[in-house]
């Protein structure tokens, strides 16, 4: 079968080691599931994996891609959950949780095996391709928001870094909530476009805001740690599930989160019941992933490059 996947690691030029090409259809195995890929969307995750991240030259060649919607062995459509293991269904008692990938086959492929109990009925309300941006980037914002920040509706959430999938994610889902949303980038028309997703206002990087804020959302990292402790309110929480400008902030700002009792939240995910509960706010309330672009797998590449340059608004999904 047709699949991109990475065929060597290369800390310092990823695409480098990314390969299309054919690979061995999955085999089955007790407790688990084949799903004909309809559509799979790209995640940072598919670039650190080509970093050697969560990923050893061990396992080459390892097909990438978390996240898929399409139709299972009996004809359902379904959306995957992505972290394997957390239930311990499908797989050893002592295996740790892991993000499909990291132990097993990925979803950039006309197939995919994972756990049963790993698959979710896909709304009818949804496309594949909107399904499909959901198991990642979304769960992790919608976990972020409505599990992890302790905000209700009327209260102020900055999202740090508009444009990537999370930050996107958040942006619309905060929205949808009930949360008034305030948002960064360094772009001016990725600023515009937050606010055309319900951000009541964007700003630059490290710019100052008229209020404080309940929550911020952070997943760029040591580029915009200071900011976002600086913009909270006292008690106010900061959600981090992620670092992409780098995890060594120059200034840690531990006096203000002590004096200030903030509290700081890690986040990683989210899980099961946390996508099912996703899926059916998105079914109800009319919520949609922002799709930068649709490419077939055979122009995988070009989405990784996208997703290297920064030069994207929303995910990127690939369809078989």
């Amino acid at each position: 079968m047709f699949a991109a996947y990475a065929a060597r690691i290369d800390r310092d030029q990823p695409l480098s080691g990314l390969e299309l090409g054919e690979r061995p259809e999955p085999q089955a195995r007790p407790g688990w599931t084949t799903v004909n890929v309809k559509a799979a969307s790209l995640n940072h995750h598919d670039l650190w994996s080509l970093r050697g991240v969560g990923l050893g030259e061990e396992s080459l060649p390892m097909i990438l891609g978390c996240d898929a919607a399409g139709i299972d062995e009996e004809g359902n459509e379904v959306v995957l959950h992505s972290v394997i293991g957390q239930s311990g269904h499908g797989v050893g008692p002592k295996e740790p949780r892991s993000i499909l990938t990291e132990r097993y086959q990925g979803t950039f492929a006309e197939k995919v095996t994972v756990p049963s109990w790993n698959l979710l009925p896909k709304p009818k309300e949804l496309s594949f391709e909107e399904a499909a941006c959901l198991p990642t980037a979304w769960l992790t914002a919608y976990r972020m928001l409505f599990t992890n920040a302790g905000v209700r509706p009327g209260d102020s959430v900055l999202v740090q870094g508009a444009g990537g999938g999370v930050a996107t994610a958040a942006i619309v889902l905060g929205a949808a909530g009930g949360l008034r949303m305030l948002a960064t980038s360094r772009d001016e028309a990725k600023r515009a476009r937050a606010v055309e997703l319900g951000a009541e206002s964007a700003y630059e990087p490290g710019e100052r805001l008229p209020r404080r804020v309940d929550a911020v959302i952070e997943t760029v990292g040591a580029a915009t740690w200071s900011h976002s402790v600086k913009s909270l309110k006292p008690g106010g929480t900061l959600v981090i599930s992620g670092a992409t400008s780098g995890p060594n902030p120059k200034a840690a700002e531990l006096n203000r989160i002590f004096f200030l009792e903030l509290k700081v939240v890690g986040s990683t995910m989210g899980g099961k019941d946390e996508l099912e509960d996703l899926l059916s706010f998105c079914a109800a309330r009319g919520v949609r992933p922002v799709i930068d672009s649709v490419l077939p797998l055979d122009r995988a590449r070009e989405g990784f490059e996208k997703m290297a340059g920064g030069d994207l608004f929303g995910k990127v999904v690939l369809t078989i």
